[in-house]
């Protein structure tokens, strides 16, 4: 099929963006990489009257790194994501969720931020900004805000975006130097969206575990932290019977979609048992601290 008549725009600048956004009043569409709306759009599952294409705009693909967080332009490709070398050295957990995402062709084109602001339930992005407590920047027309991972998602393919909003950048925390990170995904084939995945990051010191994080993705409506799940590893340690009971907790807290993927008792057991491999996969690559 083709998408229905719309109206095409190619600013130059973001606030010639957000001029445009704003005229339309919620009935434009911002182009990034494009691989989920353009699809939507030839399907007719979302017709825009407009196309804002943000893709001449400059500066909006850079990373940089200061006081310990990552900041990364809305328009990085996450291919370019997957070689760079600041994020393989302070976000090894996002750069291991890359891999994840779709095919090669996906990634080329795909962007950061329009993974984000899709916020498609089963995308691997969101559930990392989750696990790693980040962040977004918007810019609006005579404001710029930021909007933390726990409040931007409100619903599938929802976000805490206003109508006249453009993401213009995403800040990650830079994990700590021997961080354990792992991710644990299960879908039909490799490259399918997510049924079910779950993000670990942990940093041990010793035996005790100092922070545990666990985020879903493709399990309920909206990625989300599981913080009873890590609470029984920060209290317990890492040892199996505390690694168990995170994993059993950690399938008591979600709220687990059902579609013609999956059942809700389905997702929710997936959540157990991959939430117990992604933990020790994370714990068994950290580095063990002493003092």
């Amino acid at each position: 099929m083709k998408p229905a008549k719309f109206d095409y725009h190619r600013p130059a600048s973001i606030d010639e963006a957000v001029a445009i956004l704003d005229r339309y009043q919620g009935e434009a569409r911002v182009l990034a990489g494009g691989q989920s709306l353009v699809p939507m759009m030839n399907f007719r599952l979302a017709t825009p009257a407009a196309i804002i294409d943000l893709n001449r705009l400059p500066g909006l693909g850079e990373v940089t790194a200061a006081d310990g967080v990552v900041a990364i332009g809305a328009m990085a490709r996450q291919r370019q994501l997957e070689f760079d070398p600041v994020v393989a050295g302070r976000l090894p957990l996002l750069r291991e969720a890359l891999g994840w995402i779709g095919h090669l062709p996906t990634r080329t084109r795909g962007t950061i931020g329009g993974s984000i602001a899709h916020a498609d339930p089963a995308a691997e992005i969101p559930m990392v900004l989750q696990a790693l407590a980040g962040g977004i920047v918007v810019r609006g027309r005579g404001r710029e805000r930021r909007i933390a991972a726990q409040d931007l998602f409100l619903a599938p393919l929802t976000t805490a975006l206003e109508p006249d909003e453009i993401l213009t950048e995403v800040h990650l925390p830079a994990m700590p130097s021997g961080a354990g990170y792992a991710i644990e995904e299960f879908a039909r084939r490799k490259g399918d969206f997510a049924i079910a995945a779950i993000a670990v990051m942990l940093v041990r010191d010793g035996e005790r575990c100092m922070t545990a994080r666990l985020a879903t993705a493709g399990i309920g409506p909206v990625p989300v932290r599981l913080g009873d799940a890590e609470a029984i590893l920060e209290a317990r340690g890492l040892g199996e019977a505390a690694v168990a009971a995170s994993a059993q907790r950690a399938a008591e807290l979600v709220a687990p979609m059902a579609d013609h993927n999956a059942s809700a008792d389905f997702r929710r057991h997936l959540t157990g048992v991959l939430t117990r491999r992604a933990v020790v996969k994370a714990r068994d690559r950290s580095d063990v601290r002493t003092g």
